[in-house]
């Protein structure tokens, strides 16, 4: 079957999928773009494609063809050629290694974070409920597909974090004061909060850290973008 028009009961509750409101309704997102689609087909979150007439599929999947109309009205990529339907992620076990982001808000941060922790062994990372949507399809992107590869949770931080603190070494980030990340002794099963892009880590957490860390750097520059001084202390812990 093809779906030419923009009316279409089934067009339409997919482009309410644009919303966090109906991705949190229904349990699903949309992904853009064939690597993603494989990759969440290959981790079994997929559960329907929409293509172009002359796409080809080789993926055991129903899919649905539309015309570049439709496909334009239900994604903003410039040229879009396929995009899909997946199922929300469920929540796993926490394990030894997270990583607590409080109040992270750019997208592209977010993408990179998980990137970046999925390189660098993190089991778990846990999302303050004033962070960014996990399934906003900007950070989707940005994670290019390690989304489906770590377990993503989101809480309320305080009480998580003085929850699991008897059993974790809990490092804090800010920019002056605290101990080298160079210096650091390295903990088994740990907690790194890393903080707002505007405001850093809330001094509501100070009192849950056993320890405050920063990154040596340049006296020229201030301070680093969050996803990149992640990256960087994710590194360094994982050596």
């Amino acid at each position: 079957m093809l779906y030419s028009s923009l009316e279409n009961p089934k067009i339409k509750e997919l482009k309410k999928l644009k919303t966090k409101k109906y991705r949190d309704i229904l349990g699903k997102f949309i992904i853009e773009g064939e690597h993603l689609i494989n990759e969440a087909y290959n981790l079994g979150y997929l559960e329907e494609i929409y293509a172009l007439e002359d796409y080809q599929c080789d993926l055991d999947v129903k899919v649905n063809y539309v015309t570049k109309e439709v496909l334009k009205y239900i994604t903003d990529l410039e040229t879009p050629t396929i995009i899909g339907v997946a199922k929300k992620m469920e929540e796993k076990d926490i394990g030894d290694k997270l990583v607590i982001l409080d109040d992270i808000q750019d997208p592209g941060n977010l993408g990179t974070i998980i990137r970046s922790s999925v390189a660098f062994n993190i089991d778990t990372i846990v999302l303050s409920n004033n962070s960014v949507d996990l399934y906003n399809d900007k950070v989707i992107r940005a994670s290019q597909g390690m989304i489906f590869k770590i377990n993503i949770i989101r809480k309320d931080i305080i009480p998580f974090i003085s929850k699991v603190k008897n059993e974790y070494h809990i490092y804090g980030t800010k920019v002056n004061g605290g101990n080298s990340l160079k210096k650091i002794e390295k903990q088994k099963k740990f907690a790194i909060i890393m903080g707002n892009e505007g405001k850093g880590m809330s001094s509501d957490l100070d009192n849950l850290c056993d320890e405050f860390i920063y990154i040596d750097m340049n006296k020229e520059c201030e301070s680093l973008n969050v996803g990149v001084a992640t990256s960087i202390i994710l590194y360094e812990l994982d050596k």
